[in-house]
């Protein structure tokens, strides 16, 4: 794997999802502390830093009332406008402090729904730095990560989903977005396995030099 043309996109990693006190988390948190996911997610992050990839934060955000979307949402938007999450501007929807962004890493705007590439621009900005490889993590695992990861594979990318960075509301819907699902769109990997990939190149060199 080519760092150089590879970015980790991260899908809402904020505190109402990740965080005691956050609007949602109360529905994520049983799989977030099963798979570990926040420490798993880090690990790639840094990972990804050090090697020179790409990291990209997607968070969705709306203004207070919601009037980006429809007076009338059902589905998982519904639940984020009765719960009165990711409201911009709040604690609840600033990005967690363990993936927070570092200097070099880009952090999109427009994030309204579930597909991370459909309101934002993302796109250009993968293809404007050259990027073929996407690799994702975040929230919620059969929602968001799929949604984008779907897209990302009609797109052309060579797609990479971190099987244990990513979150859902029940273990049942988790295991079964990863058994199912993710294989058919993308390559599934673990964090370390990704970790391992970007810096392989590497360590194969110094494994011939010594």
């Amino acid at each position: 794997m080519d760092p150089s043309k590879t970015a980790v996109v991260l899908i809402e990693f904020q505190h109402d999802f990740t965080s005691e006190g956050g609007a949602l988390h109360g529905a994520v948190a049983e799989v977030m502390e099963q798979t570990d996911m926040l420490d798993h997610a880090r690990e790639a992050v840094e990972a990804a830093r050090a090697a020179g990839a790409t990291v990209i934060h997607s968070p969705i955000q709306f203004a207070p009332g919601y009037g980006e979307i429809t007076d009338t949402p059902y589905g998982i938007l519904k639940g984020v406008v009765d719960t009165n999450a990711f409201v911009k501007g709040s604690w609840g929807a600033e990005i967690v402090e363990d993936v927070a962004p570092a200097e070099g890493d880009i952090v999109l705007e427009g994030k309204r729904g579930l597909d991370a590439f459909a309101s934002t621009n993302l796109d250009f900005i993968l293809r404007s730095k050259g990027v073929q490889t996407v690799a994702l993590a975040g929230f919620l695992t059969n929602c968001c990560v799929e949604s984008t990861m779907r897209s990302a594979y009609e797109r052309g990318f060579e797609v990479i989903t971190l099987t244990d960075c990513v979150g859902a509301t029940s273990m049942a819907e988790h295991d079964n977005a990863i058994t199912y699902d993710y294989p058919m769109f993308s390559k599934p990997m673990t964090s370390a396995e990704f970790a391992d990939a970007l810096g392989g190149e590497e360590a194969g060199d110094t494994s011939r030099g010594s």
